[in-house]
């Protein structure tokens, strides 16, 4: 396609497929996006092609008609790629948006859907994203400026709001002797980014509480050594609906850059993030009118004081407004 040639009409799409892998905090920042393309195709079938892990996630999302779990197959695993290649052609999608945009989705572009009208990264694509973009730019108005190049009107895409996955919690907190108000701390993140990870959790929950707050954790399976050894109350096995139920509920939330803090941030509680510089959070898409974020070079050198500070400043300003 030329830089002339008209763009294909979405609008008249009827079968929808789109594609977003993960992982956690990309698929929760993409509420908006299908908020939005459901608002633009209102009658539409709409499925969305993600990974087993967030299968459950998405199959609660008001937006989205079926979710179909990718595998994610090595590429040379020819007889999974054509199984995949199956299913989806037999739905008989006639708009594909590509939320990913990786290598992998350009190969599915390529190999599986060539001829469906495709909007995305790939090369050849009948609806391509900016190819100039800045490579910087934020997360949120990266998917926004791609729907917009498909000819979509956003509304939400830049304010994603996911507390249609929030599970009523009470009788859980109940159950854990939790009482109201709590606050929230969530000290893990991706193994595979050890960096992110701040190292003092237990001295600030220490403080925390020795100001009379109740501190919760809800960790996830790898991470519940870590909540455990944090004072408070550690509320373990959860589902992803009910850990949105109990960040939903909290006072307030202070985590590392990790996918249970973007919940909190996109469901309106009041929180901050502690970053260090794998990534700005203004990139990232967690700042929003009640989520901040303190960001330093190095957090192993972010002082307890400092975060404990910041906290108190918070929720003093959320009190007398």
């Amino acid at each position: 396609m030329t830089a002339t040639s008209p763009v294909p009409f979405a609008g008249d799409a009827k079968r929808i497929l789109v594609i977003k892998h993960g992982a956690f905090g990309d698929v929760i920042q993409a509420e908006g996006a299908l908020r939005d393309i459901r608002e633009n195709h209102p009658d539409a079938f709409i499925a969305v092609l993600t990974m087993k892990p967030y299968r459950t996630i998405l199959t609660h999302c008001p937006h989205v008609d079926e979710v179909i779990v990718d595998e994610r197959a090595p590429r040379w695993r020819i007889d999974r790629m054509r199984a995949l290649r199956t299913k989806i052609r037999a739905r008989g999608f006639d708009m594909i948006y590509d939320l990913q945009n990786s290598k992998r989705t350009a190969f599915y572009f390529r190999w599986m859907l060539k001829n469906a009208r495709w909007s995305g990264t790939a090369a050849g694509c009948s609806h391509p994203h900016r190819a100039n973009e800045p490579k910087k730019i934020r997360t949120l108005d990266r998917l926004a400026g791609q729907l917009e190049d498909a000819g979509l009107t956003i509304r939400h895409t830049r304010t994603p709001d996911v507390s249609w996955l929030a599970d009523d919690v009470r009788d859980m907190l109940g159950a854990a002797n939790v009482t109201t108000p709590y606050i929230v701390l969530v000290p893990g993140c991706s193994a595979r980014h050890p960096q992110k990870r701040w190292p003092y959790y237990t001295e600030l929950a220490g403080r925390l509480i020795a100001a009379g707050e109740t501190i919760v954790t809800a960790p996830g399976p790898d991470e519940v050594e870590l909540a455990r050894a944090i004072p408070g109350i550690c509320i373990e096995k959860t589902n992803w609906a009910e850990l949105a139920g109990i960040l939903k509920g909290a006072r307030f939330v202070i985590g590392n850059d990790t996918g249970p803090s973007h919940l909190a941030a996109h469901m309106g509680v009041k929180g901050l993030a502690l970053f260090g510089t794998h990534m700005p959070a203004e990139r990232t898409g967690i700042l929003t009118e009640n989520f901040g974020a303190i960001e330093v070079d190095d957090l192993s050198a972010l002082p307890v004081a400092r975060v404990f500070d910041e906290v108190e400043r918070r929720l003093s300003h959320s009190n007398s407004v």
